[in-house]
């Protein structure tokens, strides 16, 4: 039997209340042994390590028959006791669950099509949301519902849309009509748009501010050593001529790299790689000396642009959400962008990171593996940093005489007011290039089954014309601005009925994929719309719509449809 002598059973027990209390771990009331010897001295406490000189009386045993007990090694001394470097690991407490911060939006609602026809939206090509309902769900627990924006999970997935033919028009559009997969009787139209992808030859320079988190809440193997690996994976896809500057910002903000041009790589790597996480969270700062840097550094011809990487927590300064907007649109109109990616979960503020990349004229992404790293800023680095369009936006007017009811599936915190669609001083999405993004539309047709009863005054559907929108659903309206314009085009093309396929089966291959990632994001908010469907009908309706697949990205959707069915919700 293996006995431990008095004194190393004291300072083990001390040494453990000492590292409790510096990582915050709730400290027992009471001793394990209410009769411990005085601790030893010789104890010290680095960190999470505990160090201690320990005596040990086998009396009974020989070395080599010592076994290790609870994660403590003994060496052998040249005396009859044992006096072994003693080491103990004291795990961080688990990250809290559900206290991360989302913007609650109630899903869209069927509208009628006779009174309200026209329906408007800001392009949106993030995909932090997918992102984080993985990271939930690799913890075996449902996402908040309000983490899940389902145009975000849709247009996580590239589609393989036709691509446009020139810079000159950067989008191509794919419509389709299909029925509708959840509910009987209704339809899906799916809106596709490509954009053009630039040569990575004849890019723009890139003038770009890294402006990095170093707080305490960053101090976390899932959030600053991660950022620290997706900065150095962003710099080696950049070209020489490009430059990076890093301002980094804790209790107060500072320039940890003045703007240096990408051939120093190992100049610039070094940086990151000696950023450490402590302090508070002066983000406020840290935003504004970013932008100093790039306006510094501006670029007329290139792409400027802030990339911040934090878990959103600001604490310090101005932590106003409309004073941070107000802001970043003051630099966003003199040609500075701001694009998020979003770390960690426990404390996780996606409703600041959506309102500052939103109005910062850049993509939100939330960063939780190397994978998803490698994703955002290496395979799909021209896309993320470089805009083909800016301020582009959707407008969709339906047929009353063909569609009785309809709603937009997602875009909740993207909706446009009609009359914004016209107006060139709106803000609206960018596009990166060769970015694929995808809205879907379920519609109820006429003599379909209505999901709003009819008014019993003055509602009476309209006469199919005979003119020539006679065979159309609706019309669809893109207007968009090039990168350093200020005045919008537009192109349209109508819903045609011809476009229609009768059965789900026969719709194309990434329209029936797009609505198995939809139904799958509407389940988890709740399924409010779906009727029956449940995770197996998704399991069948993406697996038989996987098609091409190169890295994966369908594969692993189908282990996260598999994962929600099992996943816990979060507790109360």
């Amino acid at each position: 039997m293996l006995r431990l002598h008095p004194a190393l059973t004291a300072g083990i027990a001390a040494a453990a209340l000492a590292a409790c209390a510096r990582s915050g771990v709730e400290q027992p009331s009471a001793p394990p042994e209410p009769a411990l010897a005085a601790a030893d001295q010789n104890i010290t406490v680095t960190g999470q390590r505990v160090e201690a000189p320990v005596t040990m009386a086998f009396p009974d045993a020989s070395v080599a028959e010592m076994a290790p007990v609870q994660g403590i090694v003994a060496a052998p001394s040249r005396t009859a006791k044992y006096a072994p470097l003693m080491e103990q690991r004291f795990a961080p407490p688990p990250p809290p669950q559900g206290r991360d911060r989302f913007t609650a939006t109630p899903e869209n609602p069927f509208r009628v099509a006779s009174e309200d026809p026209v329906s408007t939206f800001s392009i949106d090509v993030d995909t932090a949301s997918y992102a984080f309902v993985r990271a939930s769900l690799a913890g075996n627990v449902l996402p908040q519902k309000a983490a899940v924006r389902t145009e975000e999970m849709i247009n996580y997935f590239p589609y393989d849309y036709r691509a446009p033919r020139s810079a000159a028009e950067p989008f191509s559009s794919a419509i389709s009509v299909f029925p509708s997969p959840w509910s009987p009787g209704r339809k899906l139209v799916r809106i596709g748009i490509k954009g053009y992808a630039v040569e990575q030859a004849s890019r723009p320079r890139a003038n770009l501010v890294f402006l990095v988190d170093t707080s305490g809440s960053m101090n976390a193997p899932n959030r600053l050593p991660l950022v620290r690996q997706a900065l150095s994976m962003l710099l080696d896809r950049l070209h020489p001529d490009d430059s990076v500057g890093i301002v980094t910002y804790a209790g107060t903000a500072g320039t940890a790299l003045e703007p240096t041009s990408a051939r120093q790589k190992a100049r610039i790597r070094a940086v990151i790689d000696s950023l450490g996480a402590g302090g508070s969270t002066a983000g406020a700062e840290g935003i504004r000396q970013a932008y100093a840097l790039a306006a510094r550094n501006f670029d007329p011809k290139g792409v400027n642009r802030v990339i911040l990487a934090t878990d959103g927590d600001f604490n310090v300064g101005i932590t106003s959400h409309d004073e941070l907007k107000g802001f970043v649109e003051r630099e966003r109109s003199k040609g500075v962008f701001l694009s998020v990616l979003g770390f960690g979960m426990g404390n996780y503020n996606d409703a600041l990171m959506q309102a500052l990349a939103q109005n910062g004229n850049g993509a939100a992404a939330y960063i939780d593996t190397v994978a998803e790293a490698r994703k955002t800023l290496v395979d799909e680095a021209t896309s993320t940093l470089f805009p083909i369009a800016k301020d582009v936006k959707i407008q969709v007017e339906f047929n009353p005489a063909r569609v009785a009811e309809y709603r937009l599936i997602g875009y909740e915190t993207r909706l446009l007011q009609r009359d914004d669609f016209d107006n060139d001083k709106v803000d609206a999405g960018e596009v990166g290039s060769g970015q694929s993004v995808t809205a879907l539309y379920e519609i109820v047709p006429v003599g379909g089954p209505r999901v709003i009863a009819p008014r019993r005054y003055g509602e009476s559907a309209p006469t199919p014309s005979t003119g020539g929108t006679a065979g159309e659903y609706g019309f669809v309206k893109i207007r968009y601005k090039l990168p350093k314009s200020d005045t919008s085009r537009l192109i349209s093309t109508p819903i045609d009925r011809r476009s229609e396929v009768a059965r789900f089966a026969d719709a194309p291959e990434d329209a029936r994929f797009a609505a198995g990632v939809a139904g799958f994001a509407e389940l988890l908010r709740g399924g409010r719309y779906t009727g029956a469907m449940g995770y197996e009908d998704v399991l069948q309706i993406v697996s038989g719509a996987r098609g091409r697949d190169d890295f994966g990205y369908r594969a692993e959707l189908l282990q996260l449809i598999r994962a929600a069915q099992a996943a816990r919700s979060l507790p109360s």
